[in-house]
C-alpha cells in the first residue's frame, strides 16, 4: 500500500490537447492532476484546492502566464511555478526566476527530462509536508510548561528545572532580556509543592528605592508619610506559594540585607512594626546582570549572592539554539493565527533562511515580536520576508565562504564559487530551488550568482531514444486534435 502523501499538480493551457498530453505524461500513483485552459478559471481552483506544482504556458488570452505566476505567488510563495514557453528568451527567463518561478521551459517539451523534473519537485513537496509534520509532532513533545525547545541546551534547562522544582527553597536565574526568566520562573512554581499557592512578581528595576521595603514586607499605619493604613508587603501575601524577584540586580544594598534574613530566617518585620511575622515563601530571583562582577563592585551583597545561587538555572540566548527557530517560529505563529483570526499556517522557505540569517540580539522576546508583526501584515496563509519588519527585509552582507560552504583554498574566489555552484546544480539536476536549499541560500541570491558567475541554470539532460519516440507521438496527437 502506498502510503506517500497525495501531492497535486495544475496544469495550464489554452490548448485542451497539450493539457491531455501532460496529464497522461505526468501521471503517477500519489500525485492528483489538475488541468485548466483558462488562466481566470485556474487560478480560482488555485485559491479553493492550493496544489503545490503548477505548470502553464507563457502566452495564453485573456491573462498571460508571468501574471498567473504573480497572482500565484502572491497567494502562496511557496507554490512551485514551471512556466512554459514557444519562444524561449533570456530576458523572459531571467524575469519568471525573480518573480518567483521554479523554471521556465521552452516547448516542445521533452517528456523524459520534464517528469525527472517533476518527479523532483513532487520529492520536494513530499519532503517538506513530512517535515512540517514532524516539526508539529516534535513541538508537541519539545514543550515544557509553556517553554518551547529540542536544542541541547534548552533539554538541559528542562531537566535541571524538574531535578530541582520539588526541592528548592530559594533560586537563581540567570540569562540575558528576552531568554524567557519569567516562563523559567512560573514552571519552576508549577511543578514545585507550592503550585496551588500564589506566584507572585515584583520587579525590582520598576520599584522607587524609598518605597522597597514596604513593598516586599509591609508597613504599619503612621510608620511613613503617607502611611494611612497597614500594610501587608509581597512576602505575606505571597506566604504558601512562591514570590519572583525579577531583575534582582537592581535591589538596594539595604533591602538586600534584610531579604537576606528573610531567607534565613523566614520571618518578616513591617516597616514601624516592632513584632516579626512567619512566612513559608520559596523565592525565585532573576538578573541579566553578571551578580560576580557586581559583588566584586560591591554593589551586590556577596552573602546574599551564594544564599541565591546555590541553585541556579541560565537560560541560553536564541543564538545558541537556532536549531529551536522552526518550533519557535511554529508556536507563535499558531499563537498570533489564533489572536488575530487569520488563517496563518507557516513561513515560506526564504522567510525562514532570513529569521535563520539574523543573530537576534533580542532573544526569543524579539522571535516574538517579530512573528506577531508578520503574521498581523501577511495578506495570505504563509508569512513571506515582505511580511517582515523592515529591519529583516535585507539579506545580511553575504561571505563568500557562507554562500556555497567551501574556502577559498585553491583558484579564485569565483573560480572556487563556480565550480561549487555548477556542481550542487547538476547533483540537483539543474532545479534552482532545490539547489538553494542545499546551498543554505534563497533562490533570488543562488540566481544572482549564477547571472554573475556565468553558470547555465539548466543542465544538458541526456534524452533516451524511447522518450523522444514517446515526445514526438504525443506531440503528432496533439497537432491532429487540436
Amino acid at each position: 500500500m502506498d502510503n506517500k502523501p497525495v501531492v497535486s499538480l495544475l496544469a495550464v493551457d489554452d490548448n485542451e490537447a497539450i493539457l491531455e498530453v501532460l496529464a497522461k505524461a505526468l501521471a503517477q500513483p500519489g500525485l492528483e492532476i489538475l488541468t485548466e485552459s483558462s488562466p481566470e478559471t485556474a487560478l480560482d481552483l488555485f485559491r479553493r484546492r492550493r496544489p503545490q506544482v503548477v505548470i502553464t504556458d507563457m502566452v495564453m488570452p485573456g491573462m498571460s502566464g508571468m501574471e498567473l505566476l504573480d497572482q500565484i505567488v502572491k497567494i502562496d510563495p511557496s507554490t512551485d511555478v514551471i512556466l512554459m514557453s514557444g519562444n524561449y528568451s533570456t530576458e523572459s527567463a531571467v524575469e519568471a526566476i525573480k518573480k518567483g518561478a521554479s523554471d521556465y521551459l521552452n516547448k516542445p517539451l521533452l517528456m523524459g527530462p520534464l517528469r525527472e523534473r517533476i518527479g523532483r519537485l513532487i520529492e520536494d513537496v513530499r519532503k517538506r509536508q513530512r517535515f512540517l509534520q514532524l516539526e508539529d509532532e516534535l513541538r508537541t513533545t519539545s514543550e515544557m510548561e509553556g517553554i518551547v525547545g529540542n536544542s541541547p541546551h534548552m533539554l538541559e534547562m528542562f531537566y535541571r528545572i524538574r531535578r530541582v522544582a520539588p526541592h528548592y527553597r530559594s533560586l537563581l536565574i540567570t540569562g540575558e532580556t528576552g531568554t524567557g526568566k519569567d516562563l523559567v520562573a512560573r514552571a519552576l512554581h508549577r511543578l514545585s509543592p507550592v503550585a496551588s499557592g500564589r506566584f507572585v512578581v515584583l520587579n525590582c528595576s520598576a520599584i522607587v528605592e524609598t518605597l522597597f521595603e514596604s513593598e516586599l514586607f509591609g508597613h504599619m499605619k503612621g510608620s511613613f508619610t503617607g502611611a494611612t493604613n497597614d500594610k501587608a508587603g509581597l512576602f505575606e501575601y505571597a506566604h504558601g506559594g512562591t514570590i519572583f524577584l525579577d531583575e534582582i540586580g537592581d535591589m538596594p544594598l539595604g533591602t538586600q540585607a534584610k531579604l537576606l534574613r528573610v531567607l534565613q530566617e523566614h520571618e518578616v518585620q513591617r516597616v514601624g512594626s516592632l513584632t516579626s511575622r512567619r512566612v513559608d515563601v520559596r523565592v525565585i530571583a532573576a538578573t541579566n546582570h553578571d551578580l560576580r562582577a557586581a559583588v566584586a563592585e560591591k554593589l551586590f551583597r556577596e552573602d546574599l549572592y551564594y544564599r541565591l545561587s546555590m541553585v541556579e538555572i541560565r537560560t541560553p540566548r536564541l543564538e545558541e539554539r537556532k536549531e529551536d527557530l522552526p518550533f519557535l517560529q511554529r508556536h507563535f505563529l499558531a499563537q498570533f493565527a489564533m489572536q488575530y483570526r487569520k488563517p496563518v499556517r507557516g513561513l515560506t522557505h526564504r522567510a525562514r533562511i532570513r529569521l535563520s540569517q539574523h543573530s537576534w540580539p533580542g532573544n526569543v522576546r524579539e522571535l516574538e515580536n517579530v512573528i506577531g508583526h508578520a503574521a498581523m501584515m501577511a495578506s495570505g496563509d504563509m508569512v513571506d520576508t515582505h511580511d517582515l519588519p523592515d529591519y529583516l527585509q535585507a539579506p545580511p552582507p553575504e561571505r563568500a565562504d557562507q554562500l556555497v560552504g567551501l574556502p577559498a583554498s585553491r583558484g579564485t574566489l569565483a573560480e572556487v564559487e563556480r565550480e561549487y555552484i555548477a556542481r550542487v546544480l547538476r547533483e540537483t539536476g539543474g532545479v534552482v530551488h532545490a539547489a538553494a536549499e542545499r546551498l543554505g541560500v534563497p533562490r533570488t541570491t543562488l540566481n544572482g550568482k549564477m547571472r554573475k558567475l556565468g553558470i547555465s541554470r539548466n543542465p544538458v539532460v541526456p534524452i533516451k531514444e524511447e522518450d523522444r519516440a514517446t515526445n514526438q507521438r504525443m506531440y503528432k496527437e496533439a497537432a491532429r486534435n487540436k
